[in-house]
């Protein structure tokens, strides 16, 4: 099921670049973003995306990446703090046009390191593991992602995410480990709660106050009292809020409830080399996974964002940027809600939010909600 399109720029069938550009360019306006930042980071998306910008959405995905459910090689997202608009962030597979996984490494390493020279940044941190994720015959779902954190004055932070799985699965852990040891964080491995996978590393590229180096974990069959033990911060997230988004957003009824689709994320982040433990810790639900449809998403993400003192209307407002579609005829566009704590900031909620460029996923079947039937 094709998505329905909304107010693409171009004249008749529209490319890749120009869709998701136009996308981005209302997602800033609803961030408060100028036209000038709106033009400037449509601009860099289709930079980044290469010749695949300019491939008609009437051909089929450049690649099947594993970046979304639609293979569209292109997702935003909005974090959410109080008393502030919503960042929009962008996250970019740059070498989704090439022809296997290891020119699909080089070509989002290209971009990367033209992205630095334009902006002048280093990647050092990058340049120091980068044959440990970018190998010559790589292994795994992807090879290069990058985030860009769209602010004010267009030059974006940058955030670059890389796949343990790159020499096989079986090394995972043993790549992280020796990734954090090759950027000074000795102690950082040992910190962290044990898990069932390492989908994700990411560096802090840029102007950041402090960059982080950020570990990904994958839980299977989480509970929410589990979910409220996994923090390694110190001090840290009260474990009952932990507890709380997590029945918020996954939509659990019981203590038993578990995660048995696509499993619960965390990400430890680590900005001191001689602490031991993590400075920061988001607690990521798959929540396409666990709700009939949108409007069930979008309505326990309005919760949260309530809860947390935040305000909604962005998050109807970036919906309507997307799609003209209604909410409960897919799942999906809205793929995560993530809480995320930081020393010394308050505490975020991040939606991230699906294109829908190539297809639109149906609604799940699922068993309804008991309280909701008897209304």
């Amino acid at each position: 099921m094709s998505g329905a399109r909304v107010g693409d720029e171009s004249p008749g069938i529209p490319t890749l670049g120009s869709f998701t550009g136009g996308q981005l360019r209302r997602l800033c306006a609803v961030a408060g973003l100028s036209q000038d930042d709106c033009d400037t980071y449509a601009q860099v998306l289709s930079e980044s995306l290469g010749s695949a910008s300019v491939r008609s959405l009437d051909l089929p995905p450049p690649t099947r990446t594993f970046l979304s459910d639609d293979h569209t090689p292109v997702e935003f997202s909005l974090s959410f703090r109080p008393g502030a608009a919503p960042a929009v962030r962008v996250l970019v597979e740059p070498g989704c046009g090439a022809a296997d996984l290891a020119r699909n490494g080089r070509t989002g390493l290209e971009a990367v390191r033209a992205m630095a020279s334009r902006w002048r940044f280093t990647t050092e941190p990058l340049d120091a593991v980068a044959d440990l994720f970018l190998p010559s015959s790589p292994q795994g779902d992807f090879a290069l992602w990058c985030a860009l954190e769209l602010r004010p004055g267009g030059i974006p932070q940058l955030k670059v995410y890389l796949n343990p799985a790159a020499s096989g699965r079986e090394h995972r852990a043993e790549t992280v480990q020796e990734a954090l040891r090759r950027l000074g964080h000795h102690q950082a491995f040992g910190a962290m709660p044990e898990a069932d996978g390492y989908p994700f590393l990411a560096l802090d590229l840029g102007d950041w106050e402090q960059p982080r180096v950020k570990v990904y974990l994958s839980h299977d069959d989480m509970t929410a009292d589990r979910a409220a033990l996994l923090s390694r911060m110190d001090p840290g997230p009260d474990p009952a809020d932990l507890e709380e988004f997590f029945r918020a957003a996954a939509g659990t009824r019981s203590e038993a409830d578990r995660l048995t689709r696509r499993p619960a994320l965390t990400c430890h982040a680590f900005t001191d080399t001689a602490a031991a433990r993590p400075s920061g810790f988001t607690l990521h639900i798959p929540v396409r996974d666990y709700a009939r449809h949108d409007n069930e998403v979008l309505a326990r993400a309005t919760n949260l964002l309530h809860r947390h003192g935040m305000d909604a209307g962005p998050l109807d407002r970036a919906l309507a940027a997307l799609t003209r579609r209604r909410p409960e005829d897919g799942v999906g566009l809205i793929s995560y809600l993530a809480l995320a704590h930081q020393h010394g900031r308050p505490a975020r909620v991040t939606t991230y939010l699906s294109c829908e460029a190539y297809a639109v996923r149906p609604p799940n079947v699922m068993a309804p909600d008991p309280v909701e039937a008897m209304r």
